[in-house]
């Protein structure tokens, strides 16, 4: 039986009204990916306020690994709602915040003494993550890599590579960010997947140490085990360890953001266990929560103790009701069947993908890892397709599944999906998507012709 059910097109009436009053009430820098508004959302079904029933394929933008309305989620919520809804845990504290402190220094890779702190967001996580560096080493300066995203604080932003729509007319940005390439320049990326020697990050490295920074200048090193925004670029293999064992010798904090690899996204809890790393601080947000706003940054404990007593915190930083439900989304990834289903959605996704990819010249390249899975558009001389990108999205909310645009040109389509979508649902998504990218091809095949003539 179909899950899709669209009894209007899409946008339907209400939503294009409420769209009109959005567009009222609300800033237009707020980015709406899809002019659609939801009266109720089920694990991957999202119902909007016109009685369409969609799959969603977005996730909300990587938060709902569990799914939306996790039955354990909820249990946990209502069970702390009736208990207290907000302690701030600087003033009196609570044990929630100590429990899920407790289960994510076990978590986290690394089998050294690590501390938590608990903030609202991952750009948040991120900020404290340097402000801890630099109190441990006494530092100023740290580096990102090309194509990162790192949220939209004044840091956030700087260490955020993608201009437009990000970074357009809020500059100056703060000083003392060197960017390096993720470990292939990006404009090299697509031509090959060589691993990379340790010679070869220890020179890339090098140069940048002699002619950029100076290595006793860098405080820490932020890096997404694999882009996110970015386009879900996957890092050539062995740039990460050697990069990495580079930071450590020099004394440099290796802090991995895995706000949107991490949780299962990528088939194991943390993106880092493909790589075989073990990072000074790990920053993790979006599914962390469970639909809750709640971001976590874990580390060595001799780094997070730098900052004297007060210099972290935040009023709301570890609510309550978000800490019972990441206690509760950590149960759900306990016996390991989350990860195996991120395991096989790839796969699954992959084996249509590279079909696709075999019909269509337009898709330049299939990538991902678990079920963190993307497809990059480029046109016939190689350029970036953004279009197509856009088409194909435009195609899919049309007929009912939700998905979403990445990459620093917007030429990739990414996928998100609860981990809990059923097959059922999946190949209908994936049927859809079929269909979208048919249409395209389509498109182009008339394009051509009309200009032959």
């Amino acid at each position: 039986m179909s899950t899709i059910k669209l009894k209007t097109e899409i946008p339907g009436p209400k939503s294009r009204a409420l769209t009109e009053r959005r567009a009222q009430a609300v800033p237009r820098g707020v980015y709406a990916s899809a002019p659609l508004f939801i009266r109720h959302a089920e694990n991957a079904t999202l119902e909007d306020v016109d009685g369409n029933r969609i799959i969603d394929l977005a996730g909300g933008i990587g938060t709902n690994n569990v799914g939306n309305r996790n039955l354990r989620v909820l249990q946990a919520l209502r069970t702390q709602l009736d208990a207290f809804l907000h302690l701030c845990f600087s003033v009196t504290g609570y044990e929630g915040y100590v429990e899920l402190a407790e289960r994510l220094n076990a978590l986290t890779p690394g089998k050294f003494a690590k501390k938590t702190l608990l903030v609202n967001s991952g750009a948040e996580a991120v900020e404290n993550a340097v402000k801890i560096a630099r109190a441990h080493t006494g530092r100023p300066a740290v580096l990102c890599v090309e194509d990162a995203f790192h949220g939209r604080t004044m840091l956030g932003l700087t260490l955020t590579s993608k201009t437009q729509p990000y970074k357009q007319n809020f500059g100056p940005f703060l000083s003392d960010v060197y960017r390096i390439p993720f470990g292939v320049p990006a404009d090299l990326r697509l031509r090959s997947r060589a691993p990379m020697s340790q010679e070869q990050v220890e020179e890339l490295l090098d140069g940048v140490f002699r002619r950029v920074v100076s290595a006793e200048s860098i405080a820490a090193v932020v890096v997404e085990p694999i882009l996110g925004e970015g386009g879900f670029v996957v890092p050539p293999a062995g740039f990460l360890p050697a990069l990495a064992d580079i930071c450590h010798r020099h004394g440099i904090v290796f802090i991995a953001d895995e706000v949107q690899t991490g949780f299962g996204r990528t088939g194991e809890l943390f993106g880092c266990t493909h790589f075989g790393i073990e990072p000074d601080l790990i920053l993790t947000a979006k599914s962390l929560g469970g639909g809750m706003p709640l971001a976590a940054i874990t580390g060595r404990a001799e780094i997070m103790d730098a900052p004297g007593p007060g210099g972290l915190g935040g009023t709301f930083g570890g609510n309550p009701a978000s800490c019972a439900a990441a206690l509760a989304v950590i149960e759900e990834f306990a016996d390991g069947t989350l990860l195996a289903r991120a395991r096989s959605l790839g796969e699954r996704f992959q084996q249509r993908a590279f079909s696709w990819q075999r019909q269509h010249a337009y898709i330049r390249d299939v990538r991902g890892v678990g079920a963190m899975q993307a497809i990059e558009f480029v046109q016939a001389d190689g350029a970036p397709y953004a279009a197509a990108a856009k088409k194909l999205a435009q195609h899919c909310l049309r007929n009912g599944v939700l998905i979403l645009t990445a990459g620093t040109y917007d030429n990739v389509i990414r996928l998100l999906m609860p981990l809990t979508i059923s097959d059922e649902e999946f190949s209908e998504a994936l049927d859809v998507i079929e269909g979208g990218l048919n249409a395209v091809a389509t498109e182009l095949d008339s394009q051509a012709i009309a200009a032959a003539h």
